[in-house]
């Protein structure tokens, strides 16, 4: 008794030590091992055979960061249950655990302290701490609502097919894995491993999950700013500015580039242009945010592997569903450019200055997610003698949270497993909740050192 009290102390003072970004990092490993345990009993799959741990925390993670990168077809490997645990891992990974924990608390008298909200603020990216109950309602009865009309609108196509029961599962299923941005899908009971491809001219199908992929993708603040100032763009923040500009010019661009490029290649076999065009939408929308797969990646043109490598690794907006250096990221790093060209002194965009802060913080983000897909690259070539283009796709699809795949998976090793799982995570809690993480709670200098100047470029 005496032992499992000093076990229970040292467990109170390491959670008192651990900082905001802590909390999150070991919430979501925890997540994951838990998950994956469950995983693991032959109850989760198909043929009730234990599956290696290892593989279960492969998908766990992917299911968690709502990557969709699978070792097996969920259909054809996992059981029912198995399945359904998947998607309870999907959904927690979409909205976020502390997301639910902060509403659980909001139904109890206990009062949600300042450690929870600044920690709440860190899962969904918010700008401050208050109103962050009310942020959390929003978000999970915003949830609710798109998921729950995804649902009945998918039930069209598939409960004419499977029956009611199944019916309304697989439409459930798909409709949170869009919504969560995850791109895992069950379409393995048609044809195994086809993903999309079998109903990639079903107009509703397709149209839906490309409105649940965008919902997701620009994520709450957005949402809130949409649903405070109407459709008066100049009243919003810039940051909703910002994801909503790039999302049309990605998608404009993608799609136009996707039907120039690939109109006689991977969609010559389509005889309608509105196939083609709706074909092209999915991939270049899922491409940003999901893995759901109209075609077959690997036969795709050299030029629009390089354009889904681009559009895989900038991702979704902070706060969303979705992950990647994120669409404002990628932003400030183009306007610093801009305006290094124009010789002034401060990023600007949409009369606004962006502060040094953040210019340093997206310089440091992508750097990183850089130096974590090269690095990664060159263990997984060295050890598995994978071709580089499929390797450097699957990890940059892995490090954004995408789900699009060159077919590689089933070649890898277990060491290769293993790192693209952590890429995976690293992906999930993002670049600088990773670094502050890493850091303790210690009082920054205040002194500075003296300055002189190198040159660069």
């Amino acid at each position: 008794m005496e032992k499992v009290s000093r076990i229970a102390d040292k467990f109170t003072a390491f959670k008192r030590k651990l900082t905001f970004t802590q909390y999150l990092v070991w919430g979501y490993l925890l997540l994951i091992l838990v998950g994956a345990l469950v995983l693991m009993f032959p109850v989760s799959s198909r043929e009730r055979q234990f599956t290696n741990y290892l593989e279960c925390c492969y998908t766990a993670t992917s299911a968690l960061s709502g990557t969709g990168l699978m070792l097996y077809d969920v259909y054809t490997h996992w059981s029912l249950f198995g399945q359904a645990v998947i998607l309870v891992i999907i959904q927690i990974g979409g909205i976020g655990f502390m997301s639910m924990a902060i509403f659980a608390l909001s139904f109890t008298s206990r009062k949600i302290g300042l450690k929870q909200r600044v920690t709440m603020r860190e899962s969904v990216s918010g700008i401050n701490s208050g109103g962050i109950v009310k942020m959390t309602r929003f978000i999970l009865e915003g949830t609710i609502i798109f998921e729950g009309v995804g649902t009945l609108l998918l039930a069209f196509h598939y409960v004419p097919k499977l029956g009611l029961g199944l019916g309304v599962f697989y439409a459930l299923f798909h409709s949170i894995s869009a919504f969560c941005t995850a791109g895992i899908d069950l379409m393995g009971r048609f044809e195994p491993g086809s993903s999309m491809i079998t109903v990639r001219t079903d107009l509703l199908v397709n149209l839906t999950l490309i409105i649940l992929l965008n919902i997701g993708g620009i994520g709450y603040l957005t949402w809130d700013d949409i649903r405070t100032n109407k459709l008066h763009f100049k009243k919003y923040r810039l940051q909703s500015k910002i994801i909503l500009v790039i999302t049309l010019i990605f998608y404009i661009v993608g799609l136009l580039v996707m039907l120039f490029l690939e109109w006689n290649n991977t969609l010559r076999d389509l005889d309608h242009i509105g196939d083609k065009v709706l074909v092209s939408s999915m991939l270049v929308t899922s491409g940003r945010d999901a893995g759901f797969a109209p075609l077959v990646c690997a036969e795709l043109k050299p030029a629009t592997i390089m354009m889904m490598l681009v559009f895989m690794f900038v991702g979704g907006a902070p706060g969303s569903t979705a992950c990647g250096i994120k669409t404002t990221t990628f932003t400030v790093m183009v306007m610093t450019i801009v305006s290094v060209f124009r010789k002034r002194k401060s990023v600007e965009l949409f009369g606004r200055r962006i502060d040094e802060e953040t210019v340093r913080n997206a310089c440091c983000v992508t750097t990183l997610y850089l130096i974590v897909v090269t690095v990664s690259a060159i263990f997984i070539t060295a050890i598995d003698g994978l071709d580089l283009t499929p390797v450097v796709f699957e990890l940059v699809s892995a490090i954004s949270s995408c789900g699009l795949s060159m077919g590689i998976s089933s070649q890898m090793s277990h060491w290769s497993v293993f790192i693209v799982t952590l890429v995976m995570f690293f992906g999930r809690i993002g670049g600088l909740t990773f670094i502050v993480s890493l850091a303790g709670s210690g009082v920054h200098a205040r002194s500075q050192l003296p300055e002189e100047k190198i040159m660069v470029g």
